[in-house]
């Protein structure tokens, strides 16, 4: 039986505290101790890639306390309870069945008679089988011609994960011939989004996703007018292009206008959705079904390695435990995503919705203000481009801000060429290798402009390549992390009241109900 106790009720917390500033990173990484150091703070994930926390300002000891906080907040005990069915999401008294959804953890958990796994599992049936008949041609448009394109129209939860997955596998899937339709994304109400999208493609030959669990998001359903009045204006019939992803007691979910309709349910949150319906049609319809499912394999295998309680052989659960070691103890209030991979440049923002929406909580699961500080502000740009940006900030801004790097020993494209002795993508991986160094050891010099403190904390996830499997992966490795840190903090993780204000506001500007500052603000805008 687990039990939920606030982080500064924990007598590992207590020992944590008097652990801040134990290790000099400068000192530990320098010569041969940070040659070893790269050698041992290593542990594997799943589909080949590695969690390596050589430049993180722990060492046994503090390992040692950091395993003994896990223990006493219960983490993989509350994880099992979390894939086994338990009402873990307290704000709205339901299941979290993310997992579930990759078919691999636990137990079977049956709600109102239906057994959920089996429903995810054939709602990706369901739409692996629709995608093979469009690529087969089995679906046409009203004139015979095969779809070429899908249009993804959603927000948050509905938009950031896939698309971030499919920009991530674009370019693979081209390379490997699993480049099965063109995906585009309509997300923002901005009518200037819709109309790019729509002047960039051939609606006559494009499918269009409505994504909306509840089937009443503004912003979808204001997106899916406009492309409606496209589709009509090109003389074409709506019903025949577009599809739903929704719950099954949405206003979406029985309606005509749709060519099909496919299912999620209200235990998987947006921001987990990739998993579900959300992610799993259009990324079938992009790159084939077969794909989707190695995304989905490659997350079951990290997941099991979250079930693990030796952090030192459970990556997302050590990655969990140093980063509120990091936010807790020693202060620091951001955390910058570096992925050096062009095909990750959406990852961050993805990850922004993930965490900030999953634990930007200051109470606890049983709504009383916590003591301490809870999830950080995620925010990160892809190397090297990054390095020409915002780097300036952290190698030598006043607030020391903790890095999540990620790299690939080779490209996912092939094409490379040898340019003054070495190939961009090994260019690319010596400047990760040299921020990382940089960062932890920085560089003396008399002229105090030029001169680096060092002391930044890194870590770095590397594989061989990106690929569906380490992708999954690699998305998995953050959703466990994620979920870990909002069990040592005692928040819910799994719900978002705050996102919900400024929708139901934005509702009574339009229906002129408005007084104040409110008014004010509408009548500058003229709305």
């Amino acid at each position: 039986m687990v039990t939920w106790n606030n982080l500064d009720t924990l007598k590992s917390y207590d020992k944590l505290k008097e652990l801040k500033g134990h290790v000099d990173i400068k000192e530990a990484m320098a010569g041969e101790n940070g040659a070893k150091r790269v050698a041992e703070y290593t542990v594997p994930m799943a589909s080949g890639l590695n969690f390596n926390y050589a430049a993180k300002q722990v060492d046994d000891e503090v390992l040692n306390v950091l395993a003994e906080l896990a223990e006493e907040q219960q983490l993989v005990d509350k994880f099992e309870e979390l894939y086994n069915g338990a009402v873990i999401n307290t704000g709205e008294q339901r299941l979290v069945l993310h997992h579930l959804a990759r078919r691999q953890l636990g137990k079977d958990v049956i709600v109102d008679g239906v057994n959920k796994r089996d429903f995810y599992v054939e709602q990706q049936k369901k739409a692996a089988d629709f995608a093979n008949k469009v690529h087969a041609g089995e679906i046409t448009n009203e004139a015979g011609e095969k779809f070429t394109t899908v249009v993804q129209i959603g927000i948050g939860g509905s938009d950031l994960g896939p698309r971030a997955l499919y920009i991530a596998l674009e370019n693979w899937a081209k390379t490997n011939g699993f480049d099965k339709m063109e995906a585009k994304f309509i997300s923002n109400v901005d009518p200037d989004d819709a109309a790019a999208v729509l002047n960039s493609i051939d609606v006559s030959r494009s499918l269009f996703i409505v994504v909306s669990k509840s089937g009443t998001t503004l912003e979808t359903l204001t997106n899916e007018a406009f492309v409606k009045d496209a589709l009509v204006k090109a003389g074409l019939n709506p019903s025949k292009h577009m599809l739903t992803a929704t719950s099954e007691t949405s206003p979406l979910a029985k309606s005509d206008d749709y060519l099909e309709a496919f299912f999620m349910d209200d235990f998987i949150g947006g921001r987990y959705s990739s998993v579900s319906a959300v992610g799993g049609v259009i990324l079938s319809l992009a790159f084939g079904p077969e794909v989707f499912a190695r995304i989905l394999n490659g997350m079951a295998d990290e997941d099991k390695l979250a079930t693990n309680k030796n952090i030192k052989e459970n990556p997302d659960l050590l990655d969990a435990l140093i980063g509120v070691y990091e936010r807790n103890v020693q202060g620091y209030p951001e955390t910058a995503v570096l992925p050096y991979s062009q095909a990750l440049s959406r990852f961050p923002a993805h990850l922004q919705q993930c965490d900030m929406e999953s634990n930007g909580k200051s109470v606890n699961r049983f709504g009383e203000p916590v003591n301490y500080v809870t999830g950080p502000i995620i925010f990160g740009e892809p190397g090297t481009n990054g390095q020409h940006s915002f780097y300036q900030l952290l190698h030598q801004g006043t607030d020391i801000v903790p890095l999540q790097f990620v790299g690939f020993k080779d490209s996912q494209i092939g094409t490379d060429v040898v340019i003054e002795g070495s190939t961009s993508q090994k260019k690319l991986c010596a400047n990760v290798t040299a921020q990382i160094v940089a960062f932890a050891c920085g560089k003396d010099d008399e002229n105090k402009n030029k001169n680096f403190e060092g002391g930044r904390p890194s870590s770095i996830i590397i594989g061989d390549q990106l690929t569906p499997e380490s992708l999954g992966s690699l998305l998995a490795h953050f959703e466990n992390k994620i979920m870990f840190q909002g069990f040592l903090w005692n928040v819910n993780s799994f719900d978002q009241e705050g996102v919900q204000l400024g929708k139901l506001l934005a509702k009574r500007v339009l229906a002129h109900d408005t007084d104040g500052a409110l008014k004010a603000y509408s009548d500058l805008f003229e709305i």
